[in-house]
């Protein structure tokens, strides 16, 4: 995904996302070290910028990154990184989230792994993603087409998983919710800068143009005292 689409569909969900923090992760103590794990251009650490103290963004692409410092606020940094091997000791952070990352990672259990590393006992772990189909062939179709959309995408996890995964870190589900998001394609090829040919080609195992997705939201607190 090019970085301007990234910016203007950060723009467009930015005071959506900035109330959805609030009500999920809310009250802050303003004390909170966070961490945006996967942090693209900031969408997430910006929000949560003005509930906590600090916000440390990591990614892997290093232009995704400069487009976050250029418009970061004095509380949020960003370092290059491995979503999957995040270079921080142990209980670095009261709050550790990874915003619409897991499905671009190859081995998604480890990412999760290494965000309840990072994350002091009694802290949270707050997770968001489109979710896949349990539905096995719907599943394969979905993939297919958003890989062609975007080529860093591997694949999309059903909520089943991402709830496996949470078990599996012995992480307690403090609530979840799961929304409805529509998106219009043709103007996420047009931003995209997507060539007519290339167009064709994926438009044709697309799904209908605005069609809907699901995006699971999970915040889950690590065992142990506070």
């Amino acid at each position: 995904m090019s970085v301007e689409l990234r910016l203007a569909l950060q723009e467009e969900r930015a005071l959506d996302l900035a109330e959805r923090l609030r009500r999920l992760l809310g009250p802050f103590t303003g004390a909170e070290a966070a961490l945006d794990a996967g942090c693209g251009t900031g969408a997430l650490a910006f929000a949560l910028a003005p509930n906590v103290a600090e916000v440390v963004g990591i990614d892997a692409r290093v232009d995704y990154l400069e487009a976050g410092r250029a418009a970061a606020p004095e509380n949020v940094s960003f370092i290059e990184g491995d979503v999957t091997k995040l270079p921080f000791g142990y209980a670095s952070f009261d709050l550790a989230c990874c915003h619409r990352v897991l499905h671009h990672a190859r081995r998604p259990e480890l990412a999760v792994s290494e965000l309840v590393r990072v994350t002091r006992p009694g802290g949270r772990i707050f997770i968001v993603d489109q979710l896949g189909s349990i539905d096995p062939l719907r599943s394969m179709e979905m993939d297919r087409f958003e890989r062609m959309r975007d080529s860093s995408h591997q694949r999309l996890l059903p909520d089943g998983d991402i709830r496996g995964y949470l078990d599996a870190n012995d992480l307690v589900l403090i609530s979840s919710e799961v929304t409805r998001e529509r998106i219009d394609l043709e103007q996420r090829l047009d931003l995209a800068g997507i060539s007519k040919d290339d167009r064709e080609r994926i438009r044709g195992p697309a799904p209908a143009t605005p069609y809907d997705v699901e995006i699971g939201w999970y915040v889950s607190r690590k065992s142990g005292p506070a």
